[in-house]
Formats: C-alpha cells, sequence, structure tokens
C-alpha cells in the first residue's frame, strides 16, 4: 500500500500541470518488462533446481543474434523465434556442463559466459552481420494480433491485448511454469533437487539429469526474452543491446522470492521503473534527468536490499551436488 500511495503522490507532483499519458505509460512498461519476465522465469527454474544463472544476460544476447539473423535468412520470425530457443539452450548448455559435471563454481561461469557471449555477438555482428545488414540484419518482426473483445476494454485492452505473439508467450509461459511448478510432478522434483538432492536421490530421482534438463529449459525460456529485442521491440541487432537486462532479470528472481508470479510483478516494477524515465523525460518534468537515468537502478537494488528482507532461496541453490 506504501508503495502505490508513493508512485501516486511521486507521479503527481514530477507531472503538476502536465498531462501524463498513463495509457502510453503502461505500454511502455509492459514493453521494457517482457524480456525481463522471460528472464526471470528461466531464473527461478534453474535456481529452484539448485543451479544459479548469472549467465541469463548471455542468453539474452545469444537468442537476440540468433533470432535476427535466421529471421532474416527466412524471411520467418517463426524460424527465428526457434533459433532463439536453441540458442539459449546451447548456453546453458556451456553453464550446465561446467557447474553440474565439472563443479566449477556457478557464480564465476555464469560471469564468464556473459563476458563471452558478449564478444562474440559483437565480434560477428561487426564482422558478419554489418557488412551484410540488407540480407543478415533485416528487422524482420512479429506483426501486432490484437486479441478480440479484449483489446477493445479501454485502457488495459490496447495495452495488453493489442501485442505482438512474443508478448503472448509470455503470458502464457507465466501460466504454465507456475501451474507446472506447483502443481505437477515435474515441478515437485524440480523443488525436490533444489531443496535437499541427497533425499531426491535417495528416492530415485536423478539430481544431474535433473538439474542438467531443467537449466537447459531455463535457457530456453530465457532465449525467447533475448528474441524479444529483435523480432519485437527493436528489429535488427546490435552490439550488446540487451543493455545489462538479463541481471535485472536476476534481481527480479530474488525480489520475487523465487516465486514464478511474484518474480513476474517483480519484472514489471522495474520495467514501469525504466519507462518512467522515458516518460517523465518527454514531459520536460522538474525532476532532475541524472536521477532519471538512474531510477530503474535505483528501484532494483532498493527493492532487492530494502524489501526482500529475509528471504530464503532454494537450499542447495549454488551448491554442487557429489554422489555418495
Amino acid at each position: 500500500v506504501f508503495a502505490v500511495v508513493f508512485v501516486i503522490g511521486f507521479l503527481t507532483w514530477a507531472a503538476a500541470g502536465k498531462s501524463l499519458p498513463i495509457p502510453g505509460l503502461l505500454l511502455g512498461a509492459l514493453s521494457l518488462s517482457v524480456p525481463l519476465v522471460f528472464g526471470a522465469l528461466g531464473g527461478v527454474i534453474s535456481e529452484r533446481v539448485g543451479v544459479v544463472n548469472i549467465a541469463i544476460e548471455g542468453q539474452f544476447l545469444a537468442g537476440a543474434f540468433s533470432s535476427a539473423m535466421v529471421a532474416s535468412i527466412t524471411g520467418s520470425p517463426w524460424v527465428g523465434l526457434v533459433a532463439a530457443l536453441v540458442a539459449g539452450t546451447l548456453v546453458s548448455f556451456i553453464l550446465a556442463a561446467f557447474s553440474i559435471k565439472y563443479l566449477v563454481d556457478q557464480v564465476i561461469v555464469g560471469v564468464v559466459i556473459n563476458a563471452f557471449i558478449s564478444g562474440l555477438t559483437g565480434f560477428l555482428y561487426s564482422q558478419v552481420l554489418s557488412p551484410n545488414e540488407t540480407t543478415l540484419n533485416v528487422g524482420v518482426r512479429f506483426p501486432i494480433v490484437p486479441i478480440p473483445v479484449l483489446h477493445q476494454i479501454p485502457v488495459i485492452g490496447p495495452v495488453f491485448f493489442e501485442q505482438r505473439v512474443t508478448v503472448y508467450l509470455a503470458y502464457v509461459a507465466v501460466a504454465v511454469v507456475t501451474f507446472g511448478l506447483f502443481k505437477t510432478r515435474w515441478g515437485l522434483r524440480l523443488r525436490a533437487v533444489g531443496e535437499h538432492p541427497q533425499a531426491a536421490d535417495t528416492v530415485g530421482i536423478n539430481v544431474t539429469g535433473t538439474r542438467f534438463w531443467n537449466v537447459s529449459l531455463a535457457g530456453a525460456i530465457a532465449g525467447l526474452g533475448g528474441a524479444y529485442f529483435t523480432l519485437d521491440a527493436v528489429g535488427p541487432f546490435t552490439k550488446d543491446m540487451t543493455a545489462g537486462a538479463g541481471y535485472i532479470a536476476l534481481a527480479a528472481v530474488i525480489f520475487g522470492r523465487w516465486d514464478p508470479i511474484k518474480a513476474t510483478l517483480a519484472a514489471l516494477l522495474f520495467g514501469f521503473a525504466s519507462n518512467l524515465q522515458n516518460t517523465l523525460g518527454a514531459i520536460n518534468s522538474p525532476v532532475p534527468s541524472e536521477f532519471l537515468l538512474m531510477l530503474p537502478y535505483v528501484v532494483t537494488i532498493f527493492a532487492v536490499a530494502g524489501l526482500v528482507g529475509q528471504s530464503r532461496g532454494p537450499a542447495a541453490a549454488g551448491k554442487p551436488y557429489i554422489k555418495s
């Protein structure tokens, strides 16, 4: 309640005497939140199974690069979407192999993967995509598909139900991951491995296999977040176009207490904060521009450090399992 009142009060003061475009503010917030939602869902799955996924940023970049190039070559955004899934999965294979099989520190592996993918996609962009933009980096995007009836709802209809396919996939992914995590045998086994792998192993669950394949699934979902940048929001791929969104998605996982719904709400909060700087800047708000640039990151730090409190993540997250 305090947060809602504070936001309303802040907006009232910042936009005093001016017209604040609420639909545009919400639409922009949703647009910036969608990749964070995919990344947060991937992070929740990975950490629930016991592997800290610092590599979300790398999975974003791999998905964005692959989807842009493949969609440009084939002319089909659907094929580009599949390419993003594959790219995110391949990046997660690296994370899974080193952290699960070779027992390398998961945080170090994730940071190295992010640096490697950033350098690799940057090199391929300058050497391959830039010289061949008309064929390899056209910017093929999904068309906007209004949902019948629902898109006619005042205010929220155009915001939530006049979107491209990737946004609707985010809605579906949140529902499927939430249901699967808490209502299915797959989710029970996944959570058991992340909480007490020894006990899970005792009852016959393959801990190593469960972790490997679920980390791969998490990478595929994060790859969809990367595809959003090129198949929906921006179009052509540019170097480091994700701009650290993977780290904010990881913060949403922690802020959401490793729960898909709460992590999604956290992602929406961070997206709202990011878009607020654009909206207030457009209406010439008296808020200093330096503060507006800091706003999304200040909200992220404050949320994780100040609002999460004494939350406990999965007990075995970040801890390698050695079968006794």
